[in-house]
């Protein structure tokens, strides 16, 4: 007997809003299957206006807005049954986040769940990382986003250390992250990760996501520093024109992959990782993997 049930996850980033539409496979004397319907991507830089003004602009108001109203229409129109809608900590920071929030909710009828960084960590972990893990092996999983980082330490299969830092690609580039913060950061890999010979860095992110396409490498093969480090180098010789010109990287990616190869570099540097594997996976996917497996008990019927 074989059941499909689609599920959606909106994810409100620093960087872009996103809304993935998964199918739910179930089939009898089979594991569920989750496979990617659809996925929508819209460059709404919220953290561009909460890191500097703390609060998010009128026009991004408005384009959340709009943004919203879209999905709630794919969701409606794809059959979507549940769904659930998560803000990070563009929205986490912004004075006014709540407020949007609410006014989201009142046009649109979309709730959105503003997240801490600790619970954004534990629903990425979430997601398929079991079966991109060797139980022999140990990890610094590093999660990327606009406005901060999420790392986990992995020591055979379980997860023993998480923290989420304000580092993220769209505070760099902005100049709004202090030396203090970098310190922390190498400290607290340091710290959690020397006692282990050998380790290895898993990636997650729009950023790291593009790099490896670019790479070429199959699925399942990781990226070396030194493969990251000259990438990080070439990156910089081009202008911001020319990322998009010749590299034909997005507008809104060609800024923050500079800042996002950064923080993952210093995460191998600090952890002494000489691979970074790449899952394809983020926020949208564990949204969607916790709902099924109702861990997430605040989700909402789609009405």
């Amino acid at each position: 007997m074989l059941k499909i049930q689609k599920y959606a996850a909106i994810d409100i980033g620093s960087n872009a809003v996103r809304l993935l539409i998964s199918n739910i496979v179930e089939e009898k004397g089979s594991d569920t299957r989750f496979k990617k319907s659809s996925l929508v991507r819209v460059p709404v830089r919220l953290g561009a206006d909460v890191f500097i003004n703390e609060e998010i602009s009128e026009n991004n108001v408005h384009r959340m807005l709009q943004t919203m109203q879209a999905f709630k229409l794919l969701m409606e129109t794809h059959g979507v049954v549940k769904y659930k809608a998560c803000a990070t900590s563009a929205m986490r920071e912004a004075n006014n986040g709540k407020e949007v929030a609410k006014l989201i909710k009142k046009k649109t009828g979309i709730q959105i769940d503003i997240i801490e960084g600790e619970e954004e960590a534990a629903i990425i972990a979430a997601t398929d990382l079991q079966s991109y893990i060797d139980a022999n092996k140990n990890y610094l999983y590093v999660d990327v986003g606009g406005g901060s980082t999420e790392f986990s330490v992995i020591v055979k299969g379980e997860k023993i250390a998480s923290k989420s830092f304000k580092i993220g690609t769209v505070r760099l580039l902005n100049d709004m992250v202090k030396k203090d913060a970098w310190i922390e950061l190498e400290q607290w890999i340091k710290q959690q990760t020397t006692s282990y010979d050998k380790i290895e860095v898993i990636g997650s992110g729009g950023n790291i996501n593009k790099i490896f396409k670019v790479s070429g490498k199959a699925m399942g093969k990781p990226l070396s520093y030194f493969y990251l480090t000259s990438y990080y180098n070439m990156l910089q010789t081009y202008s911001y024109e020319e990322r998009i010109s010749i590299l034909d990287l997005n507008q809104d990616r060609a800024d923050v992959i500079i800042p996002a190869t950064r923080i993952y570099l210093s995460a191998m540097k600090w952890s002494g990782a000489k691979d970074i594997y790449v899952p394809k996976i983020g926020l949208a996917d564990g949204i969607i993997k916790s709902m099924y497996n109702d861990t997430v008990s605040s989700h909402t019927k789609l009405k």
